[in-house]
């Protein structure tokens, strides 16, 4: 009878920790989902532009701390606010009667209750006023442009005052300004043209350089991750190689030399679409590059709070940390490849013929 007892007892405590070890692992992967979840949101916002810099958030008490930056819409007439009226995106702003709403990043025009309406692919259908605000992205790059001016400013100063000789910040810019020029315009350009390109290739390379290391703060700024930016990067190389190429570049591509006629033809639009071709590579490269880091520093950073372990955590940390300082190699080195390929293509459209 004793032994039926015990045998009982010891059944409903193993039913009873069965059942709450289920419960707990239920518990445990819904709180994981959660964290994946708020994770890949955070990933998310992080990469895109937004209307504020929000530099942290406490969502217990629903509390956001940062800097609101100006709202500028066209809405049959000029709207200006600023973006606290949202309150990082939660809420409707009303102005002159009007509603505006931040929907993936993108402000429409509501109504009191913020209704967004949708076709049929469940794309918003709701009226889109003209968007000239001043993003953060848009403060970033100017704040770059400010320090860039600052600095090539103060090393024009002291070569003027010195003689040639920089002081201050000159010293540690004129290294860079010589590597520009000896190891990427003049291989790649020739000593006779290197000259009219040196200005856009220093200011590409020390702005591509300075955004990638501003995008690695904890101000989430990622400049270079915006496939827009690195469009207008990649236009502005395609028109400098093209409006100044000479007779030889154009007669290798419509009319290549030393080649059967037939092929001639043939090559041509081949050719032709090289032109585009090479833009679009200088485009993607950096925006793909840029955002990939990004993505797998955060990521992995966010597993650091998934595992909750002595042997999880300081591994995700230490990996993380290690990766960071590589990026900061890659920072440089995206730079050094736009400004590079860049000057490579200067070279080419300004080649002259060899007889």
């Amino acid at each position: 009878m004793q032994k039926r007892t015990v045998v009982k007892i010891l059944l409903i405590f193993t039913l009873v920790f069965t059942t709450s070890n289920l419960f707990a692992k239920e518990a445990e992967k819904e709180e994981k989902g959660d964290l994946k979840t708020e994770i890949n949101e955070f990933i998310d916002h992080h990469l895109k532009d937004s209307h504020d810099f929000t530099l942290f958030s406490d969502k217990e008490a629903n509390k956001h701390y940062g800097i609101p930056l100006p709202i500028i819409l066209w809405d049959n007439g000029l709207k200006v606010f600023s973006s606290s009226k949202f309150h990082h995106e939660e809420t409707v702003a009303e102005v002159d009667g009007n509603f505006y709403k931040i929907y993936h990043a993108k402000i429409y025009k509501t109504d009191a209750e913020g209704t967004i309406n949708y076709d049929e692919d469940h794309h918003a259908t709701n009226e889109k006023p003209l968007d000239f605000s001043i993003t953060k992205n848009v403060v970033s790059i100017l704040l770059i442009g400010l320090l860039m001016l600052f600095m090539f400013g103060r090393l024009a100063k002291s070569y003027k005052k010195n003689n040639g000789i920089p002081t201050g910040v000159g010293r540690f810019l004129e290294p860079l300004v010589l590597f520009v020029r000896d190891e990427i315009a003049i291989p790649n350009i020739g000593e006779k043209k290197y000259k009219k390109y040196m200005s856009f290739l220093l200011t590409t390379f020390f702005f591509i350089w300075l955004l990638n290391l501003l995008g690695m703060t904890p101000l989430a700024v990622n400049v270079t991750g915006n496939i827009a930016i690195t469009f207008a990067l990649a236009l502005i190389t395609f028109l400098i190689t093209n409006l100044t190429a000479n007779k030889n570049y154009w007669g290798h591509i419509f009319w290549m030399p030393g080649v059967p006629t037939f092929m001639k033809v043939v090559l041509a639009p081949i050719e032709l679409l090289g032109v585009f071709i090479k833009p679009f590579s200088l485009m993607i490269r950096l925006y793909a590059n840029m955002t990939a880091g990004h993505v797998v520093i955060m990521s992995i950073i966010g597993m650091m709070f998934i595992f909750k372990s002595w042997i999880g955590s300081p591994l995700s940390f230490g990996l993380s940390f290690a990766l960071s300082i590589l990026e900061l190699l890659v920072a440089a080195l995206q730079a050094y490849i736009f400004t590079m390929l860049s000057a490579l293509y200067f070279g080419m459209a300004n080649e002259e013929a060899h007889h």
